[in-house]
C-alpha cells in the first residue's frame, strides 16, 4: 500500500547518512533487522530459512560461509534486487519488502554496494565512474567535483580522476568501486566478496580501506569466504550455513567449532 506521503509526491524514502545525528527514536532502532526471513529458489529448498538477525548502527560485520550458503542472496534482499518470500527486513525501521517500486531507488541512495567484479565502466574515467552516483541525485556540478575529489582521496586515488579505469590494476579498479560506493556518504555499506579477485596483499589493503570508512560512522556488512581476512580482525562474525545464521560477536577467539562453520579446522584440513 502506498503511503499518503508517497501518493502526494513527497520523498518516498528518507536519507540516513553515515555519521549523521539521529533522533532518540531513530537511535534506538538497529540499522538492519531480519525477522523470520525465508527465501526460496526451488520447491522446499529455502536459501534462507527463518533468518533472525540484527545489525546495529556503526557495526562492522563479517558475513561468511561456504559457497552457495546464501551470502549474496542476503545482500540482494537488502538492496531489493530480490524480495523475501516471508518475514520482514527492516532498514532503519522501514520494511524493505513493502516499498513501492518508486521508493526502491531512494532506499538504494542510503546504501553503498561493492561487488567482487567491480562493476566499473572501463572506458570511462575514474572521475566519471565515481561521479555517476551523485549525478543521478542531480547535485550541482561544483558539489559533485568536490565530493568525488574527497572520495578519491579517501581511497588513495587522489589526482587520478582523468585516467581511464580500464588502464588501472585490479586493486585500483576495486578502489574506484569503493569510492563510488561511499561518495554519497551512505549509512550502510554492503560488500559482496570485494576481495575475491585480488591477491592476498591487495585483499588486506582493501579490508583496511573498509575499516577506515567504518571509522567515519558507516555501518559495514562485509561478505567473504576468505578465512585469512577474518582471522586478521576481531569484528563480529555471522556464519551462514544451510540457510541459517550463526552469530559470533567477538571474532574467532570466541568461535566454538561445534555445530558451526569451523574456520580453523577448515584451514588445517586445507593444509
Amino acid at each position: 500500500m502506498v503511503s499518503n506521503r508517497e501518493s502526494r509526491g513527497g520523498r518516498p524514502f528518507a536519507f540516513f547518512r553515515a555519521g549523521a545525528r539521529v533522533g532518540a527514536e531513530g537511535a534506538e532502532r538497529p540499522i538492519l533487522a531480519f525477522e523470520d526471513v525465508y527465501k526460496f529458489f526451488g520447491k522446499d529448498q529455502p536459501a534462507l530459512r527463518g533468518l533472525n538477525l540484527t545489525i546495529e548502527r556503526g557495526e562492522f560485520v563479517f558475513l561468511t560461509g561456504p559457497s552457495g550458503a546464501g551470502k549474496s542472496t542476503l545482500l540482494k534482499l537488502v538492496y531489493r534486487e530480490l524480495t523475501v518470500d516471508s518475514g520482514r527486513i527492516l532498514f532503519c525501521g522501514r520494511d524493505i519488502a513493502r516499498l513501492t517500486d518508486r521508493s526502491i531507488p531512494f532506499l538504494r541512495r542510503n546504501l553503498g554496494i561493492v561487488f567482487q567484479d567491480f562493476k566499473v565502466v572501463p572506458h570511462w574515467t575514474v572521475f566519471e565512474n565515481v561521479a555517476i552516483a551523485l549525478e543521478i541525485l542531480e547535485l550541482p556540478a561544483r558539489l559533485v567535483r568536490s565530493r568525488v575529489g574527497e572520495a578519491l582521496e579517501r581511497v588513495g586515488l587522489s589526482g587520478r580522476g582523468d585516467e581511464r579505469v580500464g588502464t588501472l590494476s585490479g586493486g585500483e579498479q576495486q578502489r574506484v568501486a569503493v569510492a563510488r560506493a561511499i561518495v554519497s556518504e551512505p549509512a550502510l555499506l554492503l560488500a559482496d566478496e570485494p576481495t575475491g579477485n585480488l591477491d592476498p596483499t591487495l585483499a588486506v589493503d582493501v579490508l583496511t580501506l573498509f575499516e577506515e570508512i567504518h571509522q567515519t560512522g558507516t555501518t559495514v556488512l562485509f561478505a567473504t569466504h576468505d578465512h585469512g581476512l577474518i582471522e586478521r580482525r576481531d569484528h563480529r562474525i555471522l556464519s551462514l550455513e544451510q540457510g541459517r545464521v550463526y552469530d559470533v560477536r567477538r571474532g574467532l577467539a570466541s568461535w566454538s567449532s561445534s555445530g558451526v562453520h569451523a574456520v580453523r579446522e577448515a584451514r588445517r584440513a586445507a593444509g
